[in-house]
């Protein structure tokens, strides 16, 4: 699968989870939401590897790295960032974690002495401008409390755990370990991980058997976990964190875009603006000359079209 198709199947998907994910608030915590959320995909991709023979075993260095995959990359920030939507707004919460973009560029630069051309630079300036233009309404009447502050702090925290969960992926595609199974076990220790803090916190595991609720949460398992995480770290491998990394930046037109067709959004000039200059980054960030990563087709192939295969065998 090529780059530019990992790159829109990234996109698309994650910059339509928003829908999904306001069904799963208001019942089970979200924590709890979290943990099945994974604890789900992970046995879903266990099946998969299980029928098609794929090999599950793997030495405890590997393990050691998918505890750290889960910990970080399934696990902390999102906990993270659905605790900080509870002081700050979604508009202000997605133009903090686009800063995830910048801290992709210097971790990959600490760990993997990766320097980001000129062009990547400025394509991620672009972007983030775009990001404050689109969202610019909603900053003007921002009041900024102590509440609002100490989300936008726990946002940030969750955006660079996700960061270092970029490079502990790329490390171990580097390393060898190949992606699907890597995500079946990262997701497996991220949901004991959560679900183990849930406890902790005295949740309750109660589940919401509303058709809203479990029509979001397959949707979630299956796109934006399973095939989303698949086309994302495949992505990462390939061009490295700091440049794949600009999706982040890319999620809130698509949502925009869908807000326009089935929440009557109007549009606006700083939307129009806004969108302009996340493209223009897009098109310098995307373009720039990088060596080929190898992946293997068929791990591509598995990593990003299960979570489509599953569907579509549940719903035949």
């Amino acid at each position: 699968m090529s780059n530019r198709l990992l790159y829109i199947v990234t996109v698309l998907i994650w910059g339509s989870t928003w829908i999904a994910i306001e069904y799963q608030l208001g019942v089970v915590e979200p924590e709890v939401s979290v943990f099945i959320r994974y604890a789900l995909a992970s046995v879903l991709l266990f099946g998969w590897c299980f029928v098609k023979g794929i090999n599950l075993r793997f030495p405890r260095r590997a393990h050691v790295q998918f505890v750290l995959l889960g910990l970080l990359l399934f696990c902390l920030n999102y906990i993270l960032t659905y605790q900080a939507q509870q002081y700050i707004t979604s508009a202000l919460s997605a133009i903090v974690f686009s800063a995830m973009l910048w801290m992709n560029m210097l971790n990959a630069r600490i760990f993997f002495g990766v320097r980001s051309g000129a062009r990547v630079w400025f394509g991620s300036v672009a972007g983030i401008a775009g990001i404050l233009l689109l969202f610019m309404p909603q900053v003007e009447n921002l009041s900024m409390t102590d509440a609002t502050v100490y989300g936008a702090v726990l946002c940030l925290i969750g955006a660079f755990i996700a960061s270092l969960g970029n490079m502990v992926s790329q490390g171990a595609q580097k390393s060898g370990l190949p992606i699907l199974q890597s995500n079946a076990w990262g997701m497996f220790y991220g949901a004991i991980i959560t679900g183990s803090i849930s406890v902790y916190q005295g949740h309750s595991f109660a589940m919401n058997w509303s058709a809203s609720y479990l029509g979001s949460l397959a949707f979630l398992v299956l796109f934006g976990s399973i095939a989303a995480f698949g086309a994302y770290l495949t992505l990462l491998g390939r061009i490295g964190a700091h440049k794949a990394g600009y999706a982040l930046v890319m999620f809130p037109v698509v949502a925009l875009i869908i807000s326009f067709f089935f929440e009557g959004l109007e549009p606006s000039w700083n939307i129009f603006a806004g969108v302009s200059l996340v493209l223009l980054g897009n098109v310098f960030v995307l373009r720039e000359k990088q060596e080929p990563k190898v992946v293997p087709a068929p791990e591509i192939r598995q990593s990003c079209q299960i979570g489509g295969k599953i569907g579509a065998s549940l719903t035949s």
